[in-house]
């Protein structure tokens, strides 16, 4: 099945925006935040060919010269922005290239649609000329920022926008596509626990490739645990997956958090790992690990950015973190 169209979780949200749309009380900006996997892409999607729809219903016809050229992959009075192949940030050049845009003329006579995405992958100097343009959009203008981290943007550029928070999603609401997607109940129930309640990312850990990622890195801190030196261990992992296994480092800890808090099992994402975590419990304590918490969200950011551009190393001082924790 296509991943396509508005989410079956989001259609309240939807049915809201397109009231807005209808009744002529579109903002000319929207921030549409939420982490990675909940869907917001395929949110957005939908709205801009709804926009730039010349007879639009509930979602676009699909059928109009104007949705016949989005499907072809080019619309003119569309600019999508997003950092260039290979790199982390938009820079200034593309953000100068929205401001033409803006002052043009709808070649179609309907709106004209911006999206940025990631939205929190602008530099400074990106976002500070984007403010021109969301200062002084013109009519028929909807820019459509997307964002994991709306944090990690400048607070004037999140202030101009009416932002749109999409939360981590109850099981009830997507247990049907996630059943069509994974095929039982039992799968669809583990990996949404797993990806923390976001569908699209459950989906994508499901994936054969992914699942042994992270039978790779629990075999890893399973050998932490029992005193494996940390440097082989990060030799073993595959440094190009850096970002993927500072993010189940990530949630591994918020469990291991939950778990010393609580004592209890039912509060974890990853209940398979309970007797990792039950081991790591009895070794460190639970000040200790929101220490490294803190450190593995923060080299998480850093190489978002760009600013480490050794993964290897930042792999293997993260490892060597763990481990002392451990044997500590």
């Amino acid at each position: 099945m296509a991943l396509t169209g508005v989410m079956p979780w989001h259609q309240a949200t939807w049915q809201h925006l397109t009231r807005l749309a209808d009744g002529g009380r579109m903002p000319h900006a929207l921030l549409i935040h939420g982490a990675h996997g909940v869907g917001k892409e395929h949110l957005a999607e939908a709205l801009i060919a709804r926009t730039l729809c010349a007879s639009p219903a509930d979602q676009a016809c699909g059928h109009c010269h104007s949705c016949s050229m989005l499907a072809s992959g080019y619309h003119p009075d569309l600019l999508r922005v997003s950092p260039e192949e290979g790199k982390r940030q938009i820079r200034i050049d593309p953000i100068r290239e929205v401001n033409r845009f803006v002052s043009q003329t709808a070649q179609q006579g309907g709106y004209r649609v911006i999206v940025v995405s990631p939205a929190e992958a602008m530099n400074v100097a990106a976002a500070n000329a984007l403010l021109k343009s969301l200062e002084e959009p013109g009519d028929k203008t909807l820019f459509i920022l997307l964002s994991d981290v709306p944090s990690r943007m400048l607070a004037t550029i999140r202030s101009r926008c009416q932002q749109w928070s999409l939360p981590s999603v109850a099981f009830e609401a997507c247990r049907g596509w996630l059943i069509e997607q994974l095929g039982s109940a039992d799968e669809a129930y583990f990996w949404w626990q797993v990806a923390g309640g976001l569908p699209l990312l459950a989906v994508e850990l499901a994936a054969p490739e992914e699942r042994a990622l992270r039978h790779q890195i629990h075999d890893s801190f399973e050998q932490l645990v029992r005193g494996a030196e940390p440097v082989s261990e990060a030799a073993r992992l595959d440094r190009q997956a850096i970002d993927a296994i500072l993010w189940y480092g990530i949630a591994w800890l918020e469990d291991l958090i939950r778990l010393g808090l609580s004592g209890e099992a039912a509060v974890l994402h990853n209940p398979d790992l309970e007797p990792l975590y039950r081991q790591a419990v009895k070794n460190g304590r639970v000040q200790d690990w929101f220490r490294l918490l803190d450190y593995a969200r923060e080299q998480r950011r850093l190489l978002a950015v760009g600013a480490n551009p050794n993964p290897q190393l930042v792999l293997e001082a993260w490892l060597v973190r763990w481990a002392a924790l451990l044997r500590s």
